[in-house]
């Protein structure tokens, strides 16, 4: 009985366990620390705990049975539960890059798989060793793949569209639930559902994981290089006579002196941290794991403090010649952690 126990809890466990291993691995700039990853899986049993009290709230409400549950109403809810928590990491620029949004929307899916096992493991602990192996390589993957392909399909939107809202978030969700709704319906046996999900989803991470890349890469040549000619610029003697020189002393007439001279030192810091960001990227490309350093937290401390004194209007009034994209953004939280 312990020895079936066991089993049965390796097969629902493990799987999804060693595919994320695997996504991180293959993470060549490790653009996302592993106690973040635990993060997101902790957060995923939330989403799983959640989940419980709200499909039978529902399947109560609507008064439906558990396969028409488990088809129509459960996958958009589940889906949902396991996107806000990819919402609020895009939102607090936690996510950069697709490889990012892959594997913080896999390690979710796979906290809610695992919670899901486990209860499945406590409340049907006699199920047959075949359920276990398609709860383990088919629904549990399917859960991370799930909320995976929400979060690369979001965050590309949102990088291309970056005005538009939330309005975004919608064409991930729809394609998350009704991939989630698609798999329920078992219109194969299930065995087959769960050597198509092993077959699809790894070519299509796959795909995801060289685009991205590709697009560090490039971002890594074109930031660094741009960010090293504006420190120049700021450090030579003739920043006064360049554009954003004329443009700062032209602000003179909005604000006070000393927010002038505040807003040149955040472009400097700002600038300079920058450029500490890329150079940890491209020693984690190179399998060197340095980290930011003393000197690299106190001036996050400094900028934060600049932020604050040159105010809102005054990020907005540096705007138009700093870099402020989702991965620009993204970088100063990778030097703070």
């Amino acid at each position: 009985m312990i020895g079936s126990y066991v089993i049965h809890a390796l097969l629902g466990l493990l799987p999804v366990c060693c595919f994320l291993a695997a996504l991180i691995y293959l993470d060549s700039y490790k653009l996302v620390p592993v106690r973040w990853v635990l993060s997101a899986i902790g957060l995923g049993c939330v989403a799983g705990v959640l989940s419980y009290p709200l499909n039978v709230g529902a399947a109560g409400l609507l008064d439906i049975e558990f396969v028409s549950l488990t088809r129509y109403v459960a996958p958009f809810i589940e889906e949902s539960l396991k996107a806000i928590i990819i919402v609020v990491l895009v939102r607090n620029n936690r996510v950069g890059f697709l490889v990012d949004a892959a594997i913080f929307g896999f390690a979710v899916g796979a906290g809610f798989a695992i919670f899901e096992n486990l209860y499945y493991l406590q409340v049907a602990p006699g199920m047959q060793l075949g359920t276990w192996i398609v709860r383990g390589f088919g629904t549990a993957i399917m859960h991370g793949g799930a909320t995976a392909i929400f979060a690369i399909v979001s965050h590309t939107l949102m990088g291309q569209h970056p005005t538009k809202g939330t309005i975004l978030l919608l064409p991930g969700f729809l394609v998350a639930a009704i991939a989630h709704s698609v798999y329920n319906h078992f219109f194969f046996a299930p065995i087959i559902n769960t050597m198509i999900i092993l077959a699809s989803l790894p070519v299509l991470l796959t795909v995801v994981f060289q685009q991205s890349e590709r697009s560090v890469s490039d971002w890594l040549g074109m930031g660094f290089d741009a960010d090293t000619e504006l420190l120049q610029l700021i450090n030579s003697g003739e920043f006064s006579t360049s554009n954003v020189g004329i443009y700062l002393h032209s602000l003179k007439e909005k604000f006070e002196g000393p927010i002038v001279v505040d807003l040149l030192c955040y472009l400097r810091l700002h600038t300079e941290l920058s450029i500490r960001a890329k150079g940890l990227l491209m020693m984690r490309e190179q399998g060197f794991m340095d980290k930011a350093g003393e000197e690299t937290q106190a001036k996050l401390e400094e900028l934060k403090f600049l932020e604050s004194s040159i105010g809102t209007t005054g990020l907005l009034a540096m705007k138009p010649f700093m870099r402020m994209s989702q991965k620009d953004l993204w970088q100063f939280y990778m030097l703070a952690n």
